[in-house]
């Protein structure tokens, strides 16, 4: 019973993170698919762009709830092992959805949702480091990788259970991977800066910088 209670859920984890919420609240709420517009993505900084500030804060409520909700269920009911595999899969399922024929979003987002049901300190210190970056540098990608690669340096050092560790050095390096195209064009000086999305008005679909729209 143990053992299919376990396969259940991360089955379900898996399917939860792949639900695509920015191609839905697109295409439902304003008939755009995202994926047409600005940089393709299907995650909260391109909805942002494409459809505008209410749209984008929808998209990244959900993109963490799909996170939160299975990490914090695997917790209650496994212990660390168990629970991480669980808490990896809306991960995984928002990289490589099913939906969407194995594509996906850059795990930012719905790894924010994880590290909130399994260390909710590290994930607000991540989030405003976050922010502070968002608004200083006005690089999405930069800020995104800087979270990324903090995030197994706190969970170690707050001596967590060597389940996550091992687990947010592996998300870390998937997340690093997905974004090795951004890495390339901040190293050549060609990522974009640009204004905070939820300053500006929906493009409409016209924005076409592919830098930072493609995160989380």
């Amino acid at each position: 019973m143990t053992v299919a209670l376990f396969v259940l859920l991360l089955v379900l984890a898996y399917l939860v993170g792949a639900v695509p919420f920015g191609l839905i609240v697109g295409r439902v709420f304003y008939a755009v698919d995202v994926r047409d517009h600005g940089s393709g993505n299907v995650g909260t900084t391109n909805v942002f762009r494409v459809l505008g500030k209410k749209a984008g804060i929808a998209v990244f409520v959900l993109d963490v709830l799909k996170g939160f909700l299975p990490a914090l269920v695997a917790t209650l009911v496994f212990g660390p092992w168990p629970a991480t595999f669980i808490a990896a899969a809306p991960v995984a399922g928002h990289m490589y959805s099913i939906f969407l024929r194995g594509r996906g979003g850059k795990g930012v987002a719905t790894g924010a949702g994880v590290a909130l049901a399994l260390e909710p300190t590290v994930f607000l210190i991540l989030f405003v480091t976050w922010l502070v970056l968002v608004f200083t540098v006005r690089i999405v990608s930069l800020a995104s990788l800087v979270v990324t690669v903090s995030l197994p340096v706190l969970v170690i050092v707050r001596d967590n259970p060597r389940p996550y560790e091992i687990a947010a050095v592996l998300a870390a390096t998937l997340v690093v991977y997905a974004h090795r195209g951004n890495i390339k064009r901040l190293l050549h000086g060609e990522e974009h800066r640009f204004a905070p999305p939820w300053r500006s008005r929906p493009s409409g679909g016209h924005s076409t910088g592919h830098g930072a729209g493609q995160v989380p």
